[in-house]
């Protein structure tokens, strides 16, 4: 059984078998919650699990998959706290992806830390490296572990029977039972090894790939060479370098050697070339860094966080310097951080006026340091909301400078007076403080303009007199310091687009809420474009969102706002669009806008389809085909079996917003309809119904959408529970830009509500884009 068990990859160490012993720690929730559990890691070196000192009950258990790392010491608020009844060599804290929370633990000794520390940090390393068969191994280990009650190694029918309820199939006793004996070689009447890697492969038999292997195949074993050349050209519009592809594709992907030698594909590599990367829907080379970075600012879509320290809602949540991290490390580029006057003259952050908890300002900019370059090179824009007192505010520019050195930008890059915003290639690993400032930036500047306003051509003696009067007031409320460190996010009142023009500077940003950013593009849309080419412009969500919901992104990017501020706390379809943009480009954090969008003399408005440029609509044809172990719905009753439906979402101009739905699939297997089906023949003839439904549910369906303006595009697939009695459950989701996805047969890779992966859980779908004809040639 250890074959089967326990990870090739993994070389069982003293650590490990130490691990594997267990050892009693304390978990820390807070300075006053401390209890001691039992810590042991699994057999199959993946799976730790806990139980209560006290009940002996198993509390809780997680994959080493659900990790993301380990940190040592103190690094944690609540390790913080207890600094000083612990010490830091006995601490550590493991992070999950995703928004689950820390855990943090307390170990005996140094040494039962240390060996943890390591420990897992050798199993991160393993299972991030693993490839798709060594993932598909692993989930086929997991469940075994679930589903094997008596822990022998074994599993006899009833024990099956129990796997397939937990693993979202319903089978018929009769039909499980022949799957059983059939993968029983040594009539044992249980499974071990082998037999149950052969019962899983039973399980999961791909009819619609081996139907698509065989009509390339001449003789229904292999794919040649060629045949695999012209299945790359003809189906997956491969067009450069197919021939070079194609081997890498075998060398990779190929599991028999004596296939690879002579450069074929067998059906069980072809399938493992589906599934892999290259033959996602994301094109694999807009994962990487792949557009233009010397631009201005102004020019990109950035990722951005509203109130960064909240990790609940906006009344009594946490406030945290988690927040931050999490944030950071999904390549957020603008962070908000609101100040207050604090205790013994530190100023502290929280949301004003609530009962959110407070953290010093020196430990968000401390934190800053050490993690916004993490995750990408460019530039990270600190949003400062300022309440503090003068003195409080010299304390901030105190500890801006000295925490951050060299990393916070005091000054223009050339030392000049900008004409335009710098780009993210020339203020790499900068951090940039958004916020009021004394007077212009000319003022502080060699070059034109650099002494106080006069009056001029431009300028009437009423306009500078008020410019003067600002800065008076300025003086009296900001101190000269904190203002010494804003250069090019000069907070500005937006009070019109033509007084913009007229008197604002391309280093100055204006802040709007969602509704006052609706109202101008609505009733301004090619104006507020024009704007956007030149100027930053923060869109935030309305105050009345005490529960940190979000508004959608997607209306903000059709306007050519760059700093869409979300709750990035807060799931949903919202964080699902800003996820799905920025996961392309590196995961840097910025998005190359739209040509259209960078012009400053550009008609375009979302809104008005004359303003659009092209020669028509692009039609996108979607095949749902098939999914793949689908999980169960959380906190599902135990024997429920999902009834799934795919929704294809369109999200976009208003002229391009649509989604469209398969039948669902009842737990017969049978699609049902529900209401009338979209008139577009299929694409390859597959079953009409599912022999595994929840779990490999068959939908065959055929959805088409046509995109007037597909640069700015985004596609979100959805997978639902169908409830005819109330709203349907969510399942998994993946979305992307249409400008990243690869036409042909393609695996889209299902993400939780969190926006973490759920592997192996997929959608098999075949994509076809069809661009408009062009104008006729004389």
């Amino acid at each position: 059984m250890a074959s089967l068990l326990c990870n090739a990859r993994i070389q069982l160490t003293e650590t490990l078998e130490k691990m594997q012993q267990g050892t009693l720690m304390r978990k820390v929730k807070s300075k006053s919650w401390k209890k001691q559990r039992y810590f042991k890691l699994q057999d199959d070196c993946m799976t730790i699990w806990y139980q209560s000192k006290r009940t002996g009950k198993t509390e809780s258990a997680f994959s080493i998959s659900d990790v993301e790392t380990v940190r040592e010491g103190h690094q944690s608020e609540v390790l913080q706290s207890l600094a000083e009844e612990f010490p830091p060599e006995r601490c550590f804290t493991i992070v999950f992806y995703g928004r689950r929370g820390n855990l943090d633990l307390i170990a005996g000794t140094e040494e039962e830390a240390q060996c943890w520390v390591q420990g897992l940090r050798q199993l991160i390393e393993v299972a991030t490296s693993m490839d798709q068969r060594e993932r598909i191994d692993q989930w086929i280990r997991d469940w075994f572990q679930k589903a094997d009650k008596n822990k022998d190694g074994r599993m006899n029918f009833k024990e099956v029977q129990r796997l397939l309820k937990m693993m979202n199939v319903d089978m018929n006793e009769d039909h499980a039972l022949r799957l059983f004996q059939a993968a029983d070689k040594s009539e044992s009447g249980t499974l071990e090894g082998e037999e149950f890697v052969l019962f899983y492969k039973a399980l999961t038999e791909r009819e619609e790939v081996q139907s698509l292997f065989r009509e390339f195949s001449e003789d229904g074993k292999k794919l040649t060479l060629l045949e695999l050349v012209d299945f790359l050209r003809q189906e997956q519009l491969e067009e450069e370098g197919t021939e070079e592809l194609a081997m890498e594709l075998i060398d990779k992907y190929e599991p028999s050697e004596t296939a690879r030698a002579r450069h074929a594909l067998s059906a069980d590599g072809f399938l493992m070339y589906l599934c892999s990367p290259e033959g996602s829907i994301f094109n694999p080379q807009h994962r990487a860094l792949w557009q233009d970075m010397t631009q201005p600012l102004c020019h990109y879509f950035i990722s951005s966080s509203h109130n960064t320290y909240l990790i609940e809602d906006q009344i009594r949540g946490q406030s945290s310097i988690e927040g931050y991290i999490r944030a950071l490390k999904r390549g957020c580029r603008c962070l908000e951080v609101d100040c207050w006057d604090g205790p013994n003259g530190e100023p502290i952050v929280y949301h004003g006026h609530t009962f959110t908890s407070k953290i010093p300002f020196r430990e968000v900019v401390s934190t800053l340091g050490k993690y916004a370059f993490q995750a990408s090179d460019f530039p990270v824009i600190l949003s400062l909301e300022n309440h503090c007192s003068m003195e409080q505010q010299e304390v901030l520019a105190q500890q801006l400078k000295d925490i951050l050195g060299e990393q916070l930008l005091t000054a223009t890059t050339d030392g000049r007076v900008p004409t335009q915003l710098p780009s993210p290639e020339e203020l790499k690993h900068k951090i940039l403080l958004k916020g009021k400032k004394i007077g212009r930036l000319e003022d502080t500047l060699d070059g034109p303009g650099d002494e106080a306003p006069d009056v001029s051509d431009d300028d009437n003696g009423a306009e500078a007199e008020e410019e003067r009067r600002r800065m008076k007031k300025d003086r009296e409320s900001l101190a000269q310091a904190l203002s010494d460190c804003v250069v090019y996010c000069k907070n500005v009142s937006f009070r019109g687009f033509q007084e913009a023009r007229n008197h604002s500077r391309p280093s100055e940003i204006s802040s709007l809420s969602e509704a006052k950013a609706r109202k101008l593009i609505r009733d301004a849309g090619n104006e507020f474009v024009r704007h956007n080419t030149w100027q930053l412009t923060r869109i935030y969500p309305s105050g009345m969102r005490t529960d940190s919901s979000n508004y959608s992104p997607q209306e903000m990017w059709n306007a050519g706002c760059q700093i869409v501020a979300l709750n990035f706390q807060t799931a949903g379809m919202e964080m699902d669009l800003c996820d799905g943009l920025f996961s392309q480009n590196g995961h840097c954090g910025y998005v190359l806008k739209p040509a259209f969008m960078r012009d400053e003399g550009t008609l375009f408005n979302p809104s008005d389809p004359s303003t659009w440029q092209g020669p028509g609509p692009v039609t996108l044809t979607i095949q749902v085909i098939s999914g793949q172990q689908l999980p169960k719905v959380a906190n599902s009753k135990d024997g429920a079996i999902i009834d799934p439906l795919v929704r294809v979402e369109i999200h976009g101009v208003p002229a391009d917003q649509a989604h469209q739905e398969t039948k669902y699939i009842e737990n017969n297997g049978e699609p049902v309809v529900r209401g009338p089906a979209v008139p577009v023949p299929a694409l390859s003839p597959t079953s009409a119904c599912s022999p595994l439904p929840g779990f490999n549910p068959h939908w065959d369906e055929t959805l088409q959408f046509q995109l007037h303006v597909p640069q700015l595009a985004l596609v979100r697939f959805v997978v639902e529970d169908y409830d005819k009695t109330s709203r349907n459950d969510f399942v998994g989701q993946f979305t992307l830009a249409f400008a990243n996805i690869k036409p042909g047969y393609r695996h889209i890779h299902l993400l939780s509500k969190d926006g973490t992966g759920i592997p192996p859980s997929s959608l098999f779908v075949h994509i076809r884009i069809t661009e408009p004809p062009g104008p006729e040639q004389d």
